[in-house]
């Protein structure tokens, strides 16, 4: 009894936290609207986002092109609470944090070795229809970088 007791408390438990990301307007899937962007040449381009519940956190995938126009697929898996959390696949970048301004609009950090290399804002429209990132940093030669990607949602 005691375990049945126990998958059920786990099982609505999760099933919670699913439903709570589900009223998330940044879950989903992103596409980059290039005519509405203004990413500089030479920066990295994510021409896809994934915002997707695992677990009780919330993973992240982008897949785009690095300066040099090679493939680029980064993964983050954390919660939107402002702590660092890893990432892989970022030659700039070894973690992320994001926290969470209100619902449609998170602030993010990239670090690497400890040191802010980028911030930026995530603003998605009312409507959910559309997701903005402003983002600033430096990159891997030091050059200072500034980029507005606007993201349509599938």
């Amino acid at each position: 009894m005691k375990a049945r007791n126990l998958i059920l408390t786990a099982a609505l438990c999760f099933a919670g936290a699913t439903l709570s990301f589900a009223d998330n307007p940044n879950m989903g899937t992103w596409k980059l609207n290039e005519a509405k962007s203004k990413i500089p040449a030479g920066a990295p381009k994510n021409t896809t986002v994934v915002y997707e519940a695992a677990g009780d956190s919330v993973k992240v995938t982008t897949d785009g092109t690095d300066r040099d126009g090679k493939p680029l697929h980064t993964e983050w898996t954390g919660k939107f609470d402002g702590k660092d959390y890893p990432l892989t696949g970022d030659s700039n970048a070894n973690a992320r944090s994001y926290k969470q301004v209100n619902d449609h609009t998170l602030d993010l950090t990239n670090k690497m070795g400890g040191k802010v290399v980028a911030t930026g804002r995530v603003v998605v429209s009312k409507d959910g229809k559309m997701r903005t990132l402003h983002l600033t940093g430096t990159d891997s030669a030091g050059k200072k970088i500034s980029s507005t990607a606007v993201y349509d949602k599938e």
